[in-house]
C-alpha cells in the first residue's frame, strides 16, 4: 500500500504498557499500516524525523467540557499542543443535546461564547453540527442526565415522577442510538442533584442495554463521601452498567483515609460483579463553575430568576446560610484557598483569592462571590473558580492503582479567535505534561510506558473507542512525538495559557496537526459515534 506519511527513527511506546522499542511507522488512509523495527525507506513519501523522541499514541482526554468551545473554534490549540488527539465531552450531567427546550439547555452549557445559539434539537443533530465545525481533534460525546431533566421536566429541581423518569429514559436511549457513547450524571449540580437513586439506576439500565458507559460526578466527596460513592456503586451493580467515577479524589472535609476506603469499596463492588473504574485530575486545584455555590432552590427558574435572587438581600442571606455548600471550604470560610479563575466581567480579578478580592472590594468574600455572579449577568454559568481541594498523598495513592485514569476536567481553548481570553482551569494547557513529567519521570511513581498507557489504551478501552489509543497495524493514526527529557508543564495560575515544552509533533488521523511545536491548521478530527467505525 502506498504510504502517506512515515515516522522514522523513534522509540515507540505502544500505549499498552510494553517497553519502548525502536521502529518506524507507516501511515496510510488515516491508519497505521506498518510498524517496522528494521526501518522503512522513505523514498518520495513525506516523513517526520523522530530521532531522540518517544512516539506514542495520541493522548485521550475522557473528561472535558468542550461541548460548546469546539463549536466556537475547533482549532483545539490547548489540547493539540500537549498531545491530545481525542476528547470526550458531555461530562458531569451537562451536554449540549438533546435540546428540545433550547433556551433552558443553552444557558447551562459550560464555555459558551457570546452569541452562542442552539440550532439543533436531537443529539444526532448536535453531533452533525460538531462535525460541521471541523474539529482538529477527535470528539466523542456523552449525553448529560441534567440536560435530559431540563428537556423532560417543567420543574427540574425536584425528584422526577414516574412519567418523567420514563421520559428521561426515552430521551437517553434516543441519544445513545444517535451516537452518544454513554450517559453522564452530575449529582452535585442542579438539576441532577434532585434525582433519586432509583432514577439513576433506571437511566443506567438504558446505557447498559446498549453496552454504553455511565460516567458520574458523584453526589459528595467530602463529609458524606460514602453516600456519594455508594450510590454510584449501587447503580453500577443493579443496572449492570460500565461505570467511571469521575475525578474521584476526596475533597477538603473528607476524613483521613478516605482515598484508601474508596479503593476498598470499589474493590468490594468489583468482587460482587460491578464494572467500575475511576480517574483523577493531576493537580491539587479542583475547578468548577461559581454557580455551584448556589443551592438548588436558588438556581430554579433559569438565569433571570437567579439574578433576581442574587440582588435580593433576603435571598442572599438565605444562600449564605446554606449549611452544606458544595465546597466545605466555603462553609469554613477558607477564602485563601479559593481562587477566581474566569469571570469576563471582572477579568482583572482573575487569579486572586477571594480573601484578596474581599480586601480589594472592602466586602465579605461570600458577598463578593454573589456580587461577581450577578455582574456576569446572562453569562453567570461560564464563571469559574478553583479550590485547593486535594492532597498529594491521596493523589499518589489513587494513581498507584493500575486502573486509575487521568483527565483534564477542562474545556478546549485557543489563544486567538472566538475563544481568546477564555479560561477554565489550571489543567487546560499543561495537564498531560504535568502528569508524565511529575508522576512518571521525576517522581517515578510509574514507568513512562505505564504513564502513556493511562493516557491512551486505558482511556480508549474504558470509553469503548475501538481502534484508538494504541500503536499497532490497523489502529487509527493518532500519534504524539515528544522528548521526555524536555517535557514540562509551563502553565501557572497567573499565566495559564502557556503550552508545555517537549511536545514536538502531533498527528491526527494521519494528518500532521502539530509540527515542531506549532499547530499546522489541519482539521482532521472526527466525531466518534457509538456503534460507528472509528
Amino acid at each position: 500500500m502506498p504510504l502517506d506519511l512515515i515516522i522514522r527513527n523513534g522509540l515507540v511506546l505502544d500505549g499498552m504498557g510494553a517497553p519502548a522499542r525502536r521502529a518506524d511507522l507507516g501511515l496510510a488512509a488515516g491508519r497505521i499500516v506498518a510498524v517496522e523495527p528494521g526501518g522503512i525507506e522513505a523514498g518520495e513519501t513525506p516523513w517526520l524525523d523522530a530521532t531522540g523522541l518517544i512516539v506514542a499514541p495520541g493522548f485521550i482526554d475522557i473528561h472535558t467540557h468542550s461541548d460548546a468551545t469546539l463549536l466556537a473554534d475547533g482549532a483545539a490549540e490547548s489540547q493539540l499542543l500537549q498531545g491530545v488527539t481525542t476528547e470526550v465531552v458531555g461530562n458531569c450531567g451537562h451536554s449540549c443535546a438533546p435540546a428540545t427546550r433550547p433556551g433552558r439547555v443553552a444557558e447551562r452549557i459550560f464555555g459558551r461564547t457570546a452569541g452562542f445559539a442552539i440550532g439543533w434539537r436531537s443529539f444526532g443533530e448536535y453531533l452533525d453540527a460538531l462535525a460541521a465545525a471541523r474539529p482538529a481533534v477527535n470528539v466523542a460525546a456523552l449525553v448529560g442526565h441534567g440536560t435530559l431533566r431540563l428537556c423532560t421536566m417543567e420543574e427540574p429541581d425536584r425528584p422526577a415522577g414516574e412519567d418523567e423518569i420514563r421520559g428521561i429514559r426515552r430521551l437517553a436511549r434516543t441519544a445513545l442510538e444517535e451516537g452518544a457513547i454513554g450517559v453522564s450524571t452530575g449529582l452535585e449540580y442542579s438539576p441532577g442533584s434532585a434525582a433519586t437513586p432509583r432514577e439513576i439506576v433506571e437511566l443506567c439500565q438504558e446505557a447498559a442495554s446498549l453496552d454504553a458507559i455511565h460516567t458520574t460526578h458523584i453526589r459528595n466527596r467530602d463529609a458524606y463521601w460514602e453516600i456519594g460513592l455508594g450510590e454510584a456503586l449501587a447503580a453500577a451493580r443493579l443496572a449492570g452498567v460500565r461505570t467511571q467515577i469521575s475525578h474521584i479524589s476526596p475533597k477538603y472535609g473528607a476524613p483521613p483515609g478516605t482515598a484508601a476506603a474508596m479503593i476498598d469499596m470499589i474493590g468490594w463492588s468489583r468482587a460482587a460483579g460491578a464494572d467500575v473504574a475511576f480517574d483523577v485530575i493531576p493537580h491539587n486545584w479542583g475547578p468548577t463553575t461559581m454557580s455551584a455555590a448556589l443551592p438548588g432552590w436558588a438556581q430554579a427558574g433559569g438565569v433571570p430568576r437567579i439574578l433576581d435572587r442574587l440582588r435580593d438581600p433576603e435571598a442572599r442571606a438565605r444562600i449564605k446560610a446554606n449549611p452544606e455548600p458544595m465546597w466545605r471550604l466555603v462553609g469554613d470560610r477558607r477564602w485563601d484557598d479559593i481562587v477566581l479563575f474566569h469571570a469576563p466581567a471582572n477579568a482583572s480579578l482573575a487569579g486572586l483569592t477571594f480573601a484578596e478580592i474581599g480586601r480589594i472590594r472592602n466586602a465579605d468574600p461570600y458577598d463578593c462571590v454573589l456580587d461577581l455572579l450577578a455582574e456576569e449577568g446572562a453569562g453567570l454559568f461560564a464563571a469559574t473558580w478553583l479550590a485547593r481541594q486535594f492532597t498529594d498523598a491521596d493523589q499518589d495513592l489513587l494513581l498507584a492503582q493500575p486502573d486509575c485514569g487521568v483527565i483534564s476536567d477542562t474545556v478546549t481553548l485557543s489563544r486567538g479567535g472566538a475563544l481568546a481570553g477564555m479560561r477554565w482551569s489550571p489543567s487546560t494547557w499543561g495537564w498531560t505534561a504535568r502528569f508524565l513529567d511529575s508522576f512518571a519521570r521525576q517522581r517515578e511513581l510509574m514507568s513512562l510506558a505505564e504513564g502513556v498507557r493511562r493516557l491512551t489504551s486505558l482511556a480508549a478501552d474504558r470509553m469503548g473507542l475501538a481502534g484508538r489509543g494504541r500503536i499497532q497495524c490497523g489502529a487509527a493514526a493518532d500519534l504524539v512525538l515528544f522528548d521526555p527529557a524536555q517535557l514540562a508543564d509551563r502553565s501557572t495560575l497567573a499565566v495559564p495559557e502557556a503550552p508545555p515544552t517537549g511536545l514536538r509533533h502531533v498527528v491526527v488521523n494521519g494528518a500532521i496537526a502539530v509540527q515542531d511545536g506549532r499547530v499546522t491548521g489541519a482539521r482532521a478530527g472526527r466525531v466518534l459515534r457509538r456503534g460507528a467505525s472509528t
